[in-house]
């Protein structure tokens, strides 16, 4: 693969939260937000206002929550974070359109966009 190839797969398979928030204002049923970060809600404290939570180690065994026909935007803690490219793998391997949300709830956060307390 290529430098052009890496960066154009790049921006296909994700979403910042400003693009997030502009395409699911222009299509609001075509996205859903997942949570798959694998932590106790204490630790969490807060996700992003309409996203679901299913944690990267559950996703198996509850892929059967999500719609097919949406497009599944998963995000994590951050950009060090690797466990919303590891969900993006398991559903893509089980049919589902997918994005991931760049920088995670950390992203969110500094934009201070929509957060709901858990």
């Amino acid at each position: 693969m290529n430098s052009n190839d890496f960066f154009q797969a790049r921006v296909e398979n994700t979403l910042s939260p400003m693009d997030f928030m502009q395409v699911s204002k222009q299509q609001p049923d075509k996205f859903l937000l997942v949570d798959v970060r694998n932590a106790p809600a204490h630790l969490k404290k807060v996700k992003i206002s309409n996203a679901i939570e299913i944690p990267q180690n559950e996703l198996e065994n509850r892929i059967s929550e999500l719609p097919k026909d949406k497009t599944i935007v998963v995000y994590c803690w951050d950009v060090w974070c690797n466990l919303a490219a590891k969900s993006a793998i398991t559903l893509l391997k089980n049919g589902f359109s997918v994005k991931e949300l760049s920088g995670g709830i950390a992203a969110w956060q500094t934009m201070k966009l929509p957060i709901a307390d858990l």
